[in-house]
């Protein structure tokens, strides 16, 4: 298993928002965790990310503790709330950016990550600029482009349109394909089904 959790609880201000829950993801598989609203979606995802505490339970990734260190983040992606975007860098220097950062062989190029996810005629536009939807394809690319082995996707739907969704769902698979490992929180169960995603559905605690 690549991803492994195990009887996780987490509590705030005493009350449980995760109560004994279980995950489990392989290499080459794509989980996709459902459950309504306050049901302890982005804080399962934070947990296999190593950013928050636990009151209970065990959590693996790649054969180790997850932590919030250099070591962690050259194999694990996360992509939650809209990250910070650099001033004066435009959406192609973002890209490139963030190939340089992480180093190693990128996954694709700056310029193929643009037509990817349909940003090639906003290459020159500064993020904050574009729409939702649009800053939302960004920030996937930017995840997408650099090496990892796991993915932590929390409801990368949003602000997509149901056409980029279906795309979505095609580039996921192929990563998975690849052998790397996605765990997403999402509220589209079609478009997880189209990733040929495995559903977990979280109960409220």
């Amino acid at each position: 298993m690549i991803i492994r959790a195990r009887a996780v609880r987490v509590e705030f201000g005493g009350t449980a928002i995760l109560d004994g829950v279980d995950l489990a993801a392989g290499r080459g598989e794509i989980v996709a965790v459902a459950g309504e609203n306050g049901a302890g979606k982005s804080t399962l995802l934070r947990c296999l990310a190593g950013l928050q505490p636990r009151a209970g339970g065990e959590v693996g990734v790649l054969d180790r503790a997850p932590a919030d260190g250099p070591g962690f983040w050259r194999d694990v992606v996360l992509v939650g709330d809209e990250p910070a975007w650099y001033p004066g860098l435009t959406v192609l220097e973002h890209l490139e950016l963030m190939a340089s950062v992480h180093g190693g062989s990128p996954r694709m190029g700056a310029e193929e990550a643009l037509e990817m996810f349909g940003l090639a005629g906003r290459r020159d536009m500064a993020p904050l600029a574009m729409s939702t939807g649009q800053r939302q394809r960004l920030s996937l690319a930017m995840a997408l482009l650099r090496p990892s082995r796991v993915l932590l996707l929390d409801e990368p739907e949003r602000g997509l349109d149901a056409a980029f969704r279906a795309r979505l769902a095609s580039i996921l698979a192929g990563y998975a394909a690849a052998g790397g490992t996605v765990v997403m929180a999402t509220h589209d169960p079609g478009m997880a089904q189209a990733a040929g995603a495995r559903l977990v559905t979280l109960e409220a605690a």
